[in-house]
């Protein structure tokens, strides 16, 4: 039986808890806010756009997109409500989210780039074309309609929300900086590999590198160049932590051999099995 004060996702006494790590993470190092950004901006070309109506309130609006050294690129009609409002007023922002097969739609990725739209000239506009149609390739039917422009977004501030519990922001030039990461969007098969083959080897890394050393299982939950995301079940309960790579990685192939010593390392930390 509940009692029935409401609970408030607010009051620490209210929100989940996990069990922290008992020893120090060997190598936390992940993404960066804005590298998470720039990797979910290339993951896919839709988002919903927020545009200023002429009275000042908001209008949002699914769109496509391309992108322009991170910079989205933008296709929009006259004719649309969002294109007129653009033309009045250049503040917008663009919200993305990543494609995900997650039950729990508020547990994907996504990111809010905000900043003011300007249409690009000279070469930056045939570059912008180019990028917005290699994004888009519809967009070749109706790219050269008279009514339609292309906008780009100079992006000024960024929030990523990682699912429940990751958020953080960034300042568009550290976005524009960063580089998207080209492991996580492919490492779907290896995280899959990893969780139905190699379980023991999960569950020493967490053990003699994740901090937990009452660790009893661990489930891999993602994979980028800078390491592994593990969920891990113990006594305590369960919690999660990371395990990163001895250094960076610059494809999925080179993942497998990151692994390895990943495992290695594992298993020297805990020393050989009693017999």
């Amino acid at each position: 039986m509940t009692s029935g004060r409401q609970r408030d996702h607010g009051d620490p006494g209210d929100a989940p808890s996990a069990p922290p790590p008992l020893a120090p993470v060997a190598n936390p190092r992940r993404p960066s806010a804005a590298e998470e950004a720039r990797t979910i901006a290339s993951s896919t070309n839709i988002g919903t756009l927020a545009t200023l109506t002429a009275a000042g309130d908001p209008w949002a609006s699914f769109v496509t997109y391309g992108l322009l050294g991170g910079a989205p690129v933008l296709c929009v009609s006259r004719m649309a409500e969002h294109g007129r409002n653009l033309e009045d007023d250049p503040r917008a922002s663009l919200a993305i989210v990543a494609p995900s097969t997650d039950l729990d739609p508020l547990a994907s990725g996504r990111i809010t780039l905000a900043g003011n739209v300007q249409r690009p000239a000279g070469d930056e506009q045939i570059a912008a074309r180019q990028a917005h149609l290699a994004a888009v390739t519809a967009a070749r039917y109706y790219i050269d309609y008279s009514d339609f422009s292309l906008w780009v977004l100079r992006v000024q501030r960024v929030r990523w929300v990682g699912g429940y519990g990751r958020m953080d922001s960034a300042a568009g030039e550290d976005y524009l900086g960063a580089s998207p990461d080209p492991v996580q969007p492919l490492a779907g098969p290896a995280i899959d590999h990893l969780n139905a083959d190699h379980a023991d080897a999960l569950a020493a890394m967490a053990r003699a590198l994740g901090g937990f050393p009452d660790a009893d299982g661990a489930l891999c939950t993602g994979v980028d160049r800078y390491g592994l995301d593990l969920k891990v079940t113990s006594g305590r309960g369960i919690a999660y932590t990371r395990v990163g790579f001895t250094h960076p990685i610059g494809s999925v192939e080179e993942l497998r051999s990151a692994a390895v010593e990943l495992v290695r390392q594992a298993r020297a930390a805990e020393g050989p099995v009693e017999g």
